[in-house]
Formats: C-alpha cells, structure tokens, sequence
C-alpha cells in the first residue's frame, strides 16, 4: 500500500477511534423541488459498541445509549419536514430502534411502510465482532489498519469494504428503479460502514474518500435527489 494512502486512512482510524461520528461538517443535501423524489441516508445514534471502542459487526447484543436517543431525536428536526413514504432498516437493533425514534413524531407516520433489508447493515467483522479496536490496534496496527480502512482487505473471516459494496449498490439500484417507478421517497437508517458505501454510490467518491470519511451518528443525515 502507498505510504501516503496508509498515512491517510491511518490518520482516520485513529481519529474515528478518539471521536466516534465526529464529522467535519453536515452530509450532503441535494436541492429538491415538489415534483422530485429522493431518498436520506443516516447512520444509526450512538451504541454501547461504540462508546466501548467495540468491533459491533454484525453481532446485534448492543442497543442504542441514552446519548443515542438524543441523536436519533435530533434527527426529526430536519426528518418531519421531507415527505416520506418508506423507511428501510436494517435487521439490526440499532439501525431500527434509531429509526423508530427519528419517525416517532413524522408527519406522516401513520401511512409510513416500514421494511427491512440486510444488506444495509454493518459491516461483518468476522473474528474480530465483539473484540475491542483499542486491543488491536495496539497488538497489530499495521494490519489493523488495514482491517477497519483498507478497501480490499478483509478482517479474518469477515467482510472488505469492497464486499459490503458487493450487497449494497445492487440494493440500491433496485431501490433507485423502484422509487422511479413507484413516484416516492424512502429514508434508510444504516450503518458506518453501509452508509459508506451509500455515499460512494451516489457522491462518486474516490475509494481514498470513502475510506476516510467519517459518518456522523444520528444527528443529521443525507440527501439524494432521484
């Protein structure tokens, strides 16, 4: 790998492991008018994962904290002004008990449909689910590294970022054509790791961008005009 590429997405990961969601600035929001449909992206609030600096993967023993909820509960400010027709979470607990706050006052509430689909959900870790990041990166850095930023690399038994990508953009593009199609607007509540990928898709990041980015959790979200 590149010396500076490895510097920059070493830089990431020591940052996001310091500061969990911490983001430079808001998501990006396409302009909308009253005849175009869109779909918002937002990463799921704060987990006990991650205030335990914890690879949380695809183990779902961990809920949302109270500081969570505050962040989920921020992201109606902005959620109860767009109309939205369908919310698509993942199977996992922190991307619905997120949404489920987030839409709790929703305008239209009452007729939201509500879906599932795994493939917005977090990255697979594989051996490393359930260990502490701390603990890794401490006992391997380079290869940590590697794991949480590298884009091809996976953990053991677990999932690259180029993998994750593999599930999501085909569900994107089944949703795209079904949002076309069907003349609505759809929210997903994701996870850092499928929300990077989400962006990619529809940002045209760089692999480098991608990789180093960092999604806020809960608190604001993402917007795509379709």
């Amino acid at each position: 790998m590149d010396e500076e590429i490895l510097s920059q997405i070493t830089k990431a990961a020591e940052d996001s492991l310091k500061n969990p969601g911490k983001t430079a600035g808001p998501l990006p929001k396409d302009k909308v008018g009253p005849d175009d449909n869109f779909i918002v992206v937002f990463r799921h609030g704060e987990s006990e994962d991650n205030v335990n600096r914890i690879f949380s993967g695809w183990r779902d023993q961990t809920d949302i904290t109270e500081v969570g909820v505050k962040q989920a509960e921020a992201l109606r400010l902005g959620l109860n002004k767009l109309h939205i027709h369908e919310v698509i979470t993942s199977d996992q607990l922190r991307s619905k008990h997120t949404a489920r706050i987030a839409f709790a006052t929703h305008p239209n509430l009452d007729n939201l449909v509500w879906k599932e689909d795994w493939r917005i959900k977090e990255r697979n870790y594989g051996d490393l689910n359930g260990k502490s990041k701390e603990e890794a990166m401490a006992m391997n850095p380079e290869e940590a590294i590697k794991w949480r930023r590298g884009y091809e690399t996976p953990p053991p038994s677990g999932e690259s970022i180029k993998v994750v990508e593999a599930r999501v953009w085909p569900f994107l593009d089944e949703l795209v054509d079904y949002i076309k199609q069907h003349k609505i607007n759809a929210a997903l509540s994701a996870s850092g790791n499928s929300m990077r990928a989400i962006r990619r898709y529809f940002e045209k990041l760089t692999v480098l961008e991608e990789m180093t980015v960092e999604n806020p959790l809960g608190m604001d979200f993402a917007l795509y005009r379709i």
